[in-house]
């Protein structure tokens, strides 16, 4: 009997690629900032219940998202 061999699971980098990917694809740039800003109010209470402070470096990274777009537009002039 020949064994099926499993699939690789992509690692985290993978993983966050294409998190990253489909942010950037599916919402908007108003919204991904609005949510950027949500997420790092949240973050500041981390130590109630539900909200934490994984929140924070969620929202900035969705902030950055926008940034990093408008850097390159304002860097190439």
């Amino acid at each position: 009997m020949s064994r099926k061999s499993q699939p690789e699971t992509p690692d985290w980098r993978t993983r966050l690629r294409r998190a990253i990917r489909w942010v950037e694809t599916r919402v908007p740039p108003g919204l991904r900032s609005l949510l950027g800003l949500l997420l790092m109010v949240g973050g500041v209470f981390g130590m109630l219940p539900i909200l934490g402070f994984w929140m924070f470096p969620l929202g900035v990274a969705l902030i950055w998202i926008d940034l990093r777009a408008l850097w390159r537009h304002f860097r190439n002039g």
